[in-house]
C-alpha cells in the first residue's frame, strides 16, 4: 500500500480498479484547512491523464508493471508476434495494442513489453532507432538560412520529416517519443 504522502513521480497505483501511474504531484499545505496533494495521473492501460486531489492519508495499493525485452520478430495480419530472448517463447500481441511510436520498429528489434498481471498493454520501442531512408525528394544547396525539411519514408513505411541534406539510401537516428529526426548515423 502507499500513501497519497508519499506520491512521487512514477509510482504506479490501483484506483478504482485502475492502474495509474503519477505524472506530476505537489503537496498543497494551505493556510486555512487541511493539507492536500494535487497531482497529474495517466491510466496506464489507456493512456488518458486526468488531474485528481487526494487527502494525504488516503492509501492505495501498488501496482506492479512488468517491463520485459523482448524482440519483435514478424508480423501477420493484425498480430505481431515478439519473442522472449531468454526462453524462446513468442507471444502474439494485437496491432491495437502497439501505439504510435511502434511504427519505427523493424524486424529483430529489442522493445520492453508492457504487462499488468499478465495482460500486455503497452509497447516502448528504444529511445533512438536507426532507419535507412528508402523514399525521399533529391536534396538542395543553399537557401537553407531556416530549418528548412522536407518528407522522408523510412524502411518500416513511417514516414517523418529530414533536412533537405539527407538523402535517400542514407541512414539516420530518429527519437521514437517525439518521431523526431535527431542526425545522421
Amino acid at each position: 500500500m502507499i500513501s497519497a504522502g508519499d506520491f512521487r513521480n512514477g509510482v504506479t497505483f490501483e484506483m478504482d480498479g485502475q492502474v495509474v501511474s503519477i505524472i506530476e504531484f505537489q503537496h498543497v499545505k494551505p493556510g486555512k484547512g487541511a493539507a492536500f496533494v494535487r497531482t497529474k495521473i495517466r491510466n496506464v492501460i489507456t493512456g488518458a491523464v486526468v488531474e485528481k486531489t487526494f487527502n494525504p492519508n488516503d492509501k492505495y495499493p501498488t501496482a506492479f508493471i512488468d517491463r520485459k525485452d523482448m524482440e519483435y520478430s514478424y508480423s501477420d495480419g493484425d498480430l505481431y508476434y515478439f519473442m522472449d530472448t531468454e526462453t524462446w517463447e513468442q507471444i502474439p500481441i494485437n496491432k491495437s495494442v502497439l501505439g504510435d511510436s511502434f511504427k519505427f520498429v523493424k524486424e529483430n528489434m529489442v522493445c520492453k513489453v508492457l504487462s499488468y498481471k499478465g495482460n500486455v498493454f503497452g509497447i516502448e520501442p528504444p529511445n533512438f532507432v536507426e532507419l535507412k531512408v528508402t523514399k525521399t525528394d533529391p536534396g538542395f544547396k543553399g537557401d537553407t538560412a531556416t530549418n528548412a525539411t522536407k518528407p522522408a519514408t523510412l524502411e518500416t513505411g513511417a514516414e517523418i520529416k529530414v533536412p533537405l541534406f539527407i538523402d535517400e539510401g542514407e541512414v539516420i537516428q530518429i527519437d521514437t517519443r517525439t518521431g523526431e529526426y535527431m542526425g545522421r548515423a
